[in-house]
């Protein structure tokens, strides 16, 4: 079943968006990852059998200051 994650992250840096992406891409099940808003501070994932709570967790681990903010059955 397919899901929508969604999850904050606060940096202004343009590489810290990117290196958040590549790290989401990676995780197993991700189809597509884009950041969102006026200010890029969220990240839209949407996959197939992916752990939200492990997905914030491989963020967090590369930019620090990340929260998942929603998880929507599509």
């Amino acid at each position: 079943m397919k899901k929508k994650i969604v999850i904050n992250i606060q940096t202004n840096c343009e590489k810290c968006r990117t290196e958040a992406m590549k790290a989401a891409a990676k995780a197993l099940g991700v189809n597509s990852v884009e950041v969102q808003g006026e200010d890029k501070k969220r990240m839209v994932v949407i996959g197939e059998g992916v752990d939200a709570a492990a997905l914030t967790k491989l963020v967090r681990k590369k930019i620090k200051n990340a929260s998942l903010e929603m998880v929507q059955q599509l």
